[in-house]
């Protein structure tokens, strides 16, 4: 069996919580969603059912190596919601609320670089 490490343990917990609040809490992640995409509802629901299945995929040596590649896309993919939130909250967020609106675009990377690993983990 294939040992897991603390980073891919955190990653699984972080899309595991971000997943569930897709569903119990939309509307915050409607916002970010960029205006020019359509069915904001329908894409939250998606990006949270994938999410759940990347926190799953992470946990599981058999399933970690796909897991940690699709989580690195998906991480990828959602940059551009983070994006808008920071544009957002610069135009009517408080000083507070847009430093951390922008401080968080480049903890993508590190994260990225996380599922990654997981990846690497799975062989």
């Amino acid at each position: 069996m294939s040992r897991r490490s603390k980073s891919t343990t955190g990653l699984a917990v972080m899309f595991g919580v971000m997943g569930v609040l897709h569903f119990v809490k939309p509307e915050p992640f409607e916002k970010i969603v960029p205006r020019q995409l359509p069915r904001k509802k329908e894409l939250v629901y998606a990006s949270g059912v994938a999410e759940l299945a990347c926190a799953a995929g992470l946990l599981y040596p058999r399933t970690r190596r796909s897991a940690g590649l699709l989580s690195a896309g998906l991480l990828a993919a959602v940059f551009p919601a983070n994006v808008q939130m920071a544009l957002d909250l610069n135009r009517k967020g408080t000083p507070w609320a847009k430093a951390i609106g922008f401080a968080r675009l480049p903890l993508q990377i590190p994260l990225i670089r996380a599922a990654l690993k997981a990846s690497r983990e799975g062989r």
